[in-house]
């Protein structure tokens, strides 16, 4: 009898170092580390692509740019060098999807808002409304942190063709200007290298959850 439980010792000892083993090896298969997409604009819908790139399959970046925050302060590309950062289109004025989608952008802050690498851009629509103190007022009534978070205008020519040349983002509005345009709900998630990383609905609870993953997804691709 005692030699039975001796050798049922020594079977159940084995038994969880192999169960331990093949755990781990489930675990594992299971989270492989999978690189986000590097979108193209060939892989987005036609209606939020400029015609000159709808079909380009590769080396698409974001573009130069140089506009002013609600501070007043020039803001290019310099500004997020190096850095990953959440882009999107709103308007100060509008009531409804925007709420909502700042909202979430404030929800990024927080998360975001000690993490030196990860920054936030949001470009209005409608610059001949949103003057810079037009911005500031809403920056303060929404709780923008400066250091992390510019609110941008301009001249409508440059951010709509950033719009619909680089972040692949709005559409074009046919009853409008030249240069008029409809923003999405849609957010960016942008590399170091300019590269759009994600789209994501910027109303939707979940989608700001998988964005704020896919931060901590990309943060590793760097960090390797």
């Amino acid at each position: 009898m005692l030699s039975f439980f001796k050798d049922y010792k020594k079977f159940a000892i084995v038994f969880s170092i192999i169960s331990i083993v093949i755990i781990a090896l489930i675990y594992n298969t299971l989270n492989v580390y999978k690189p986000l997409n590097i979108y193209q604009p060939a892989m987005v819908s036609t209606e939020l692509v400029d015609s000159t790139i709808q079909y380009q399959k590769k080396y698409h970046k974001i573009a130069d740019f140089s506009l002013t925050n609600q501070n007043g302060k020039n803001i290019t590309h310099n500004d997020y060098k190096d850095k990953i950062y959440v882009a999107d289109f709103f308007f100060t004025t509008c009531q409804t999807i925007c709420p909502i989608m700042t909202d979430h952008m404030v929800e990024i802050q927080e998360k975001i808002k000690n993490d030196d690498e990860v920054m936030l851009l949001s470009h209005t629509v409608t610059p001949e409304i949103d003057s810079v103190a037009q911005l500031k007022r809403y920056a303060k009534q929404k709780g923008v942190m400066d250091a992390k978070w510019n609110l941008v205008t301009g001249d409508k020519k440059q951010i709509y063709e950033l719009a619909r040349k680089s972040y692949l983002a709005v559409k074009d509005n046919e009853f409008g200007g030249q240069f008029d345009m409809i923003h999405t709900e849609n957010f960016m998630l942008i590399d170091k290298k300019r590269q759009i990383r994600g789209f994501y609905d910027g109303t939707n609870a979940e989608d700001i959850e998988k964005l704020i993953d896919d931060i901590k997804i990309l943060k590793q691709e760097y960090a390797k």
